[in-house]
């Protein structure tokens, strides 16, 4: 069983663990509110980059779920597509994963944005189908009326992520 979930156990035991980024500087500019300051794609990435991994006490950036380099954001077309790689082909958890992204960035970011949320193309054996399901607006509505699942996005979400070192040292 699985903590977060109370599911089956961990299907990748042993994943491989990535360096985090550096937190990014602010500069003045941003932090003056008469500056105009458009979304990026590291904005993004900060948003997403902390969200706890359903199966593993490590974020999403620790396991290279996500990468800034795979969040794209037109701030003029009030766009952002992220995509995400499991960290296994066969990840049952790679839904859960996509909601969890999805419902971080429908609560942080303006309504002005349309998110699209996906898997890497040829990252996992069932790509087509989880897509379809993140893209469905109805399907994930209904999927955040379950109590239960919400709760588990919301352990996912804000939980604070142990830090690297934590890890390392236990």
């Amino acid at each position: 069983m699985t903590p977060s979930t109370g599911g089956p156990a961990m299907e990748n035991q042993n994943p491989t663990l990535y360096k985090r980024a550096a937190d990014r500087e602010i500069t003045p500019a941003e932090l003056d509110n008469n500056v105009v300051d458009p979304f990026d794609a590291r904005e993004i990435f900060d948003l997403i980059r902390n969200i706890n991994d359903p199966e593993h006490p490590l974020s999403l950036e620790e396991l290279n779920v996500v990468e800034e380099r795979l969040c794209l954001v037109n701030d003029q077309q009030n766009t952002i597509d992220v995509t995400f790689t499991p960290t296994i082909p066969h990840c049952s958890m790679a839904t859960l994963i996509g909601l969890c992204i999805r419902v971080k960035l429908l609560h942080a970011l303006p309504p002005r944005f349309k998110v699209t949320v996906k898997i890497s193309p040829g990252a996992h054996v069932s790509e087509a189908a989880i897509n379809k399901q993140l893209a469905d607006k109805e399907r994930v509505a209904a999927a955040l009326e379950n109590s239960h699942l919400i709760k588990v996005i919301n352990e996912c979400i804000f939980a604070a992520p142990p830090t690297f070192s934590k890890i390392i040292r236990n």
